[in-house]
């Protein structure tokens, strides 16, 4: 596949370097159909620059490309509820309006770090809707869904993944939001 977003990067197919994924990533991409698997690239980069704005100066890969998953937690009679929420490094999920009525609680927030690398098993910054615990809700804008190529976290800082947003859409769990990210 040839991606125009990578600035100065080179792509591999992220199928020959799982070295660059975080184990449940690779999981995931594993378990992908093979013809969408093989449109996901990856590519490595320093992990001081994993920051999605820091990413986009050093490597010039455009922040209207990147996307950004979020993890979101809350509390309905006892028990705790997890989503993920994938949306433009230009938007900020809506997390206490479309995310908590779609959990179905109260109050809705970012999941402490902590709770949120244990659960995922990829580091903070690092994390991706790919290979997210069994059961989680991946919501995912309307504008990622439609993007014809993304740049999005590998489950650990030292790389990204390349990926179009039809391939996101297909990823368990996945339901496309309207105005998720706002």
């Amino acid at each position: 596949m040839t991606w125009t977003i990578a600035g100065s990067l080179q792509v591999a197919d992220a199928t020959d370097r799982t070295d660059l994924l975080a184990a449940p990533v690779a999981t995931a991409l594993a378990a992908l159909d093979p013809s969408d698997a093989a449109r996901v690239g990856v590519v490595q980069i320093d992990p001081e620059l994993a920051d999605t704005a820091q990413f986009c100066e050093a490597y010039g890969s455009s922040m209207e490309a990147s996307a950004n998953c979020v993890v979101v937690a809350g509390k309905r009679a006892g028990e705790e509820r997890f989503a993920a929420c994938l949306v433009l490094a230009t938007t900020r999920a809506d997390v206490n309006g479309v995310v908590r009525r779609r959990l179905d609680v109260r109050k809705a927030s970012f999941a402490p770090m902590d709770t949120a690398v244990e659960l995922t098993g990829m580091e903070y910054g690092g994390i991706t809707p790919l290979g997210l615990p069994d059961g989680w809700p991946l919501l995912i804008d309307a504008a990622v869904a439609a993007a014809p190529e993304l740049v999005i976290g590998s489950g650990i800082r030292g790389s990204k993944i390349l990926i179009p947003g039809e391939v996101l859409v297909k990823l368990p769990g996945a339901e496309v939001v309207e105005d998720l990210g706002r």
